[in-house]
């Protein structure tokens, strides 16, 4: 039986701190939509998405007005496009992006995921067609999102794809130069990349997954900050407790929302992603939890300690309230989408060193960093190896978006808007990694029976 104080505590979390529902996103399997016509292939891929999801807009509302919960997003996850394409000789894959967006118009969905490879023991022939067809797909489409995963931690690290995707997100950024190279924010690049991830843009529905599947991503760093502040000088075992009573409530609402859409959509629920996702209204950031916790600005020392309790206790939190807990599930530290880690970039408290230092313990990885725009290939490439690295090496998922701003240096910021945010241009190390990134290659995954 619920109290009048659990009720009205909820009822605070909405209104007064930011608490949602991030995402309802629907998993399509598309692979029976292959074909060797690759016009034919489209058509069926819009058939088979708007008879899905026509309804997936209007029943996260219906369920929004029924409990309560402000739901932010309703989006759409696809079987890695280069899985299905390659069945057609089509020379590139664009068909295949504007049948994605012109199903995500109509079902009236903000973004769509799954023009994605899996390349992180080499390429096929359609990998290859898609990677090439990334910076014209991102930059003719509004809603298509893109991924590509270059490592695990069975197979080591695809540098060869690191460095072909270095110069993607650099033709990217320049045919998008003109809207602050906003294409580079619809581009994920990973290591052990979940199959069932609900959020964007790195959303695909892996080959293990079901024909359709709902699955939902919670948020509410404002309820944990509050939650912390409540507590007061509590030692650091009172915090982590507290954090995951937090996170329990905050996932069964998850859990609660997306059994109802599974419901009334008529398709089976897969998992909550108990993540810390932030926006960039004040408030609702993970830095300012971690600055709740005692550190002056977030970027200090003592950040990556606040922030793997943080994550922890989340996970902790978030695995005792759903049977079905998967996707990314921890802390989000996107620089552009979190009010705070802008503030501390702009005084200085944060350099992309810090940041990487921060991504061993977070949920996902270097996400959202701007960059000034003359960035070299190989030093975009260095970065994403050393991301991929920490993910590989640690066995966990760890991801870059990287933005190198068109026509942009150090002092000057970009303007997305939205829950994308602005970001201001990071410095980069000027010293160089070519000659190690142009070796190419695979880097062998690490033996973990010596593990140190």
């Amino acid at each position: 039986m619920l109290t009048i104080e659990e009720i009205l505590e909820t009822i605070k979390m909405v209104q007064e701190e930011n608490l949602d529902i991030r995402t309802i996103t629907m998993g399509i399997s598309l692979r029976d939509c292959s074909d060797a016509d690759h016009k034919a292939a489209g058509r069926k891929i819009y058939d088979k998405i708007t008879r899905l999801a026509g309804s997936l807009v209007q029943a996260g509302e219906e369920i929004s007005r029924e409990y309560g919960l402000p739901i932010v997003n309703k989006r759409i996850s696809v079987t890695p496009i280069a899985l299905v394409a390659e069945a057609s000789s089509a020379e590139n894959y664009m068909e295949y992006a504007y049948a994605l967006e012109k199903a995500a118009q109509e079902v009236g969905v903000n973004f769509i995921g799954g023009f994605s490879a899996l390349v992180h023991k080499g390429f096929t022939g359609g990998d290859l067609k898609l990677i090439q067809s990334i910076p014209q797909a991102l930059s003719e489409t509004e809603r298509v999102c893109a991924s590509v995963n270059v490592a695990t931690s069975r197979t080591g690290i695809n540098m060869d794809a690191i460095y072909m995707l270095s110069r993607v997100i650099r033709e990217t950024a320049k045919l998008t130069g003109d809207r602050d190279s906003i294409g580079c924010a619809k581009l994920v690049v990973f290591a052990n990349v979940p199959e069932d991830n609900p959020f964007m843009a790195g959303a695909f529905h892996g080959i293990g997954e079901p024909d359709c599947v709902i699955n939902t991503g919670v948020s509410g760093p404002g309820v944990v900050k509050s939650a912390i502040s409540r507590v007061g000088d509590a030692d650091l075992g009172e915090l982590s407790e507290t954090i995951k009573k937090t996170a329990f409530k905050i996932t069964r609402m998850g859990e609660l929302v997306g059994r109802a859409a599974a419901k009334k959509l008529g398709v089976p629920f897969g998992i909550v992603d108990v993540s810390l996702a932030p926006t960039p209204a004040v408030g609702d950031s993970v830095a300012e939890i971690l600055e709740e916790m005692g550190l002056e600005r977030c970027g200090a020392p003592g950040s990556t300690a606040a922030l793997a309790l943080l994550n922890d206790a989340v996970k902790k939190g978030g695995a005792m309230a759903s049977s079905y807990v998967g996707g990314l599930s921890g802390a989000f530290i996107p620089v552009s989408e979190d009010a705070g880690m802008i503030r501390a970039v702009n005084d200085k408290a944060l350099n992309l060193e810090k940041l990487e230092a921060m991504t061993a313990v977070c949920s996902v990885g270097l996400d959202m960093i701007a960059v000034p725009g003359n960035t070299s290939e190989e030093t975009i490439a260095a970065i994403i190896a050393d991301e991929a690295a920490i993910g590989v090496f640690n066995n966990k998922t760890t991801a870059v978006r990287i933005i190198p701003a068109y026509g942009k240096k150090v002092g000057d910021s970009v303007e997305f808007g939205g829950l994308l945010g602005r970001a201001p241009i990071m410095a980069v190390n000027k010293f160089k990694a070519e000659k190690f990134v142009r070796r190419g290659g695979r880097i062998p995954a690490p033996i973990h029976s010596l593990r140190n």
